[in-house]
């Protein structure tokens, strides 16, 4: 008790971020027994009927299962493969450019997007791909024909995973600068005395130095797997790329809210959750066995 009262002021600081959590992150837990129930809204829950794992059956039964869970695991996968690579190859050629001034104003303007939310951001790209936006616009000066972008499943997901990276750009490039910033200078010294080629340097020097936080940042991806972007991809969506934009969180939002079906609805988030779980848990042993991170 001694040695916890000088930090008192400190436990007690944090009790209204416990409270928060337990009242809207904790407690709406217990919810998810609707999703073994066939829950009509106003009955109580003692009357409600019980219906066991029938919905996860159901669930299993539906064609549109399998397609939003094959939407949410490309469209995330791919996020997560070229949120590492692009901004990796956008900081290794900006920490070669040696005007800093320059380097802060590309930072600066690659970083913008990062603070606007999806609506905004949509609201930008519907614009810009509509047909009759500026892309269509340069398209019909070559003589193509205007192309319905958002309306095609062929092009929705490289919208979905080319504007996300676009958006986080500049936050990932943050991180791949501090990586690099931690490189010993003596090893390009060395590599200038021997006579190393700028492209030698970068490949043996800088790609090692940041190969650790690369690792990281992808083995804790692995966690995200199952969340595509419902803020995004709400904001983009209509129902003619369903086939292939339509991912588990706005299918759970249109079962639950729009066509009432809670206890599915439930169901699928349930299912959900309890796989992101086991990713999670993957990723930070897949962490701390790789790059020593840990959270404990």
């Amino acid at each position: 008790m001694r040695a916890l009262k000088p930090q008192t002021h400190y436990l007690l600081m944090l009790l209204p971020g416990i409270a928060l959590l337990l009242i809207f992150e904790t407690t709406p837990l217990l919810g998810s027994v609707v999703a073994f129930m066939n829950y009509f809204p106003g009955v109580p829950f003692k009357d409600q009927e019980w219906v066991g794992l029938e919905n996860f059956r159901y669930m299993f039964q539906m064609n549109d299962s399998l397609i939003i869970f094959r939407n949410t695991i490309i469209l995330a996968s791919l996020k997560i493969i070229f949120n590492l690579v692009v901004p990796l190859v956008f900081a290794l050629l900006l920490n070669e450019v040696k005007n800093i001034l320059f380097k802060r104003w590309v930072q600066t303007i690659v970083y913008m997007p990062h603070f606007l939310s999806w609506v905004i951001l949509a609201g930008i790209l519907s614009e810009i791909l509509s047909l009759n936006g500026s892309i269509n616009v340069v398209l019909q000066w070559f003589g193509i024909d205007p192309v319905l972008f958002l309306g095609s499943n062929t092009w929705f997901p490289v919208i979905v995973v080319g504007s996300d990276v676009w958006k986080e750009l500049g936050f990932n490039l943050v991180i791949y600068l501090a990586a690099l910033t931690g490189i010993n200078p003596a090893l390009y010294e060395a590599a200038e005395v021997d006579g190393a080629t700028r492209m030698q340097k970068i490949w043996n020097i800088t790609v090692p130095g940041v190969s650790t936080t690369v690792i990281l940042l992808a083995t804790l991806g692995i966690g995200n797997v199952l969340n595509a972007g419902f803020d995004q991809v709400f904001n983009l969506y209509n129902p003619a790329v369903y086939q292939t934009g339509d991912i588990i969180d706005t299918y759970v939002y249109r079962a639950g809210l729009l066509e009432m079906q809670y206890s599915l609805a439930t169901a699928i988030g349930l299912l959900k959750s309890a796989l992101s779980f086991i990713l999670i848990v993957i990723a930070y042993t897949l962490a701390n066995k790789f790059s020593d991170y840990r959270i404990f």
